[in-house]
């Protein structure tokens, strides 16, 4: 075991020192700090083509990766683990009061410990065993774990039997580009070197699943996520005249009803369930007030999966908005038949029937309809709304199925689904797979002989619950899985583009040991240092060495 305490202490609160919130010009400043640190160390010094800071790719952000690698001499074995992390942080307005603290754990805490404080947080700031700030969870103590066993390594080579990759990774905490740019490095290290990449470690954050949950968890694979979006539109009428038209934020709101806490949307695989999809956003989109009724409206929600894929995700919700718009008929039939009861107005036969497409379906039935004109429109109005600069991956998308709405020689109300954000997918491990059973050994071994050490007891568990960098190095989605995507999101290739071939490329089992704590992108963040600096470095180191064997 290796007494790392004190030093991997030391490495976080170098890092949390630095401020590094994701879309600022703090993440160039962290990644320089860790290629200076790593510079500084004989074997980069000796070895500088094994040290690289590499800015990201098609990104509006400067913004960098640091990647280095130590070569093992023990043996000859090309075999490579991955310890990667993310050096971005959410925001401090949060810390209100003692927002100037964020980045200082030991004063942050005394200035804590001067307002009254609920009891578990209390009882976390008077032990000597708990480092609050922004970063100190997630994830800069996992950084800092990894940056301890490289700097080992690079020291004590002939100790490696293969060889260590270390990758620190930026803008994790919004559009990963970090990662997505570090699939080209780590494809030209293994081109170059012959590395085989067998195993992946990531050092995201963990914390307990209920009140009182004594466990430490480590993650075998992780949750994946999509942004199902529903643009929407009805039929204007003036308020005064309101059973003349169909108000989309009547259909968006049944929508909401249908999906949003529906467990028949959770995706159990393995025993463990995601939890149901949440509305992360609902709006109409009419630009000012007027006596109208909107246009149109869009919302759309969180999606957790564990094993259906992104075409999967699609048909389950076009069912689901069926549902809701024959509901939303129903409920709006039965409320005119009584107003007009009430009222003594004639009734009318309302006009509409339930209608739902996907992007994909929508913009084909376009394309067939009207060939090189619609096409060549659309190539062009994207170029030119990307020029919109306040306009975000998502409401970008809403602008372009807007637009492609206007080309719709149907225009009865609709909902049209797609997906508007990044798609991060789910990695499940399998024992019937040989590299993905090595790995599952080697850190079953590791749990094993660490356990003894720590008084509380270290759970594995399949899928890590929260989005993180660990989806983009490996896939398991087949081609129609990604072209679903691909295809039913309206700012493909033009505000945002994956090239899943690059994950194919690496596609290396992984598993997450990192710290654990509490309340992470939360103004009490903190972090429990026996099991994140003791406990963590060790645990990782044991699962190298086992797979390395």
């Amino acid at each position: 075991m290796f007494d790392c305490r004190e030093d991997v202490l030391l490495l976080t609160k170098q890092l949390v020192n630095i401020e590094s919130i994701v879309n600022t010009n703090g993440e160039k400043e962290m990644a320089q700090v860790i290629y200076t640190m790593l510079s500084s160390i004989p074997y980069f010094t000796e070895n500088p083509e094994f040290l690289n800071m590499s800015q990201t790719i098609d990104d509006d952000q400067e913004r960098y990766n640091v990647l280095a690698c130590v070569k093992g001499t023990k043996g000859t074995s090309n075999k490579t683990v991955i310890l990667m992390g993310h050096i971005d942080t959410v925001g401090t307005d949060d810390f209100n009061q003692h927002q100037a603290f964020a980045q200082d754990p030991d004063t942050l805490m005394q200035e804590l410990l001067k307002d009254e404080q609920p009891d578990l947080i209390s009882e976390h700031l008077h032990s000597d065993d708990w480092l609050f700030g922004r970063g100190v969870l997630d994830m800069k103590s996992g950084v800092a774990s990894h940056l301890y066993l490289l700097k080992y390594y690079a020291e004590h080579p002939e100790e490696l039997d293969g060889n260590l990759v270390f990758v620190a990774e930026c803008d994790e905490e919004d559009g990963s580009h970090g990662i997505l740019s570090a699939l080209k490095d780590l494809k030209q290290w293994k081109q170059e070197h012959g590395f085989e990449y067998v195993a992946a470690i990531n050092a995201d954050f963990v914390s307990p699943r209920y009140d009182g949950d004594p466990n430490r968890y480590i993650y075998k694979g992780t949750i994946g996520k999509l942004l199902p979006s529903f643009y929407i539109t009805g039929a204007e009428t003036h308020v005064g005249s309101a059973f003349e038209g169909l108000d989309p934020n009547f259909l968006a709101a049944e929508l909401t009803r249908q999906i949003e806490y529906n467990p028949e949307l959770s995706n159990e695989a393995k025993g463990e369930t995601t939890v149901p999809p949440v509305s992360l956003k609902q709006t109409d989109l009419k630009p000012s007030y007027t006596v109208q009724t909107a246009l149109s409206s869009y919302v759309y929600y969180n999606f957790f999966i564990h094993s259906w894929s992104p075409k999967e995700v699609l048909e389950k919700l076009k069912q689901q908005a069926t549902i809701a718009f024959n509901n939303a008929l129903a409920l709006y039939q039965d409320r005119y038949d009584t107003f007009c009861n009430l009222s003594g107005e004639p009734k009318q036969a309302i006009p509409w029937s339930a209608k739902v497409m996907t992007y994909e379906e929508m913009d084909q039935l376009l394309t067939d309809e009207n060939g090189d004109a619609y096409t060549e429109h659309m190539r062009a109005f994207k170029e030119e709304l990307l020029l919109d600069t306040s306009l975000d991956m998502r409401m970008y998308a809403a602008r372009v199925v807007e637009e492609a709405w206007k080309w719709m020689q149907d225009k009865s109300p609709a909902m049209i689904l797609f997906y508007s954000s990044l798609y991060s997918p789910s990695i499940e491990l399998n024992e019937e797979n040989e590299a993905d059973k090595h790995l599952l050994d080697a850190l079953d071994q590791a749990v094993d002989t660490v356990q003894p050490q720590y008084e509380h007891p270290i759970v594995t568990r399949n899928f890590f619950p929260y989005i993180s960098d660990m989806s983009f190095v490996a896939l398991t989605d087949d081609e129609q899985g990604t072209e679903a995507v691909a295809n039913n999101n309206p700012g493909w290739k033009t505000k945002h583009y994956v090239n899943f071939q690059d994950i194919r490329d690496i596609n290396v089992p992984v598993i997450n040991i990192g710290p654990y704590g509490y309340d992470a992108h939360k103004k009490n963040e903190r972090m429990e240092m026996t099991y994140s600096l003791e406990i963590v470095p060790n645990l990782t180191n044991q699962v190298v060495q086992g797979v390395l064997k």
